[in-house]
Formats: C-alpha cells, structure tokens, sequence
C-alpha cells in the first residue's frame, strides 16, 4: 500500500471514529466549508512556494494540499480508486480536443 493510500485510510478511519484533539477530527467536525477554505488556503500556499520558496518549502506545501485534498475526498465520499480510474481513463485518450499532446520523448 502506497502512502497516500495509507494516509486516505487514516482519514476515513478519523472520521469513522473521530479521536479528541485529531486536526482531522475538527476538520470534519467543522464541516464542508472549512475543508473548502482549507484546501484553498493549500492551494494558495503551493503557488506561492512554486514562485519563492525552496523545493523542501514547495514539497511541504504539496503535502499539506494533498491531505487535505483527500479529507475532501472522504467527506464526498470519493475514492482513491475513483480518481485513479478517472486518471486512468484520460491518459487512454488518444485525442485532445485543445491541442495535439507530443509524446514525452519529443517535448
């Protein structure tokens, strides 16, 4: 198991079974609105670390968005599995409606 897998776990563990001063317990707790504002507050940051800050600073930020990322996910109830899918699905296209992609060998 991966560790975004794990750490997916662990998030819907949390909120199958809040715990007492868990960061993710009060996430839930403070419902769908919070999670939104945190994980645009991540987005934010990510942006601004890719502008200015060091890569341990942008790897950091990236961490922090993808947890939150996935605390959204669970209170959806989106899957990690359905992302894959999703992601799965798109990368068998063989057409892009914007533009024609270069295999990466090309770029």
């Amino acid at each position: 198991m991966n560790e975004l897998a794990v750490l997916y776990d662990t998030i819907l563990q949390r909120k199958a079974n809040p715990e007492a001063g868990s960061y993710t317990t009060y996430l839930f707790e403070k419902g769908l609105e919070k999670i939104l504002k945190k994980v645009g507050e991540e987005s934010s940051e990510v942006l601004i670390a890719a502008l200015t800050q060091s890569k341990t600073n942008q790897i950091n930020e990236l961490g922090d968005l993808f947890y939150h990322l996935m605390v959204l996910m669970v209170e959806k109830g989106i899957t990690l599995e359905e992302v894959n899918a999703e992601l799965t699905r798109r990368s068998q296209k063989t057409h892009n409606k914007k533009a024609e992609r270069k295999p990466i060998e090309q770029l």
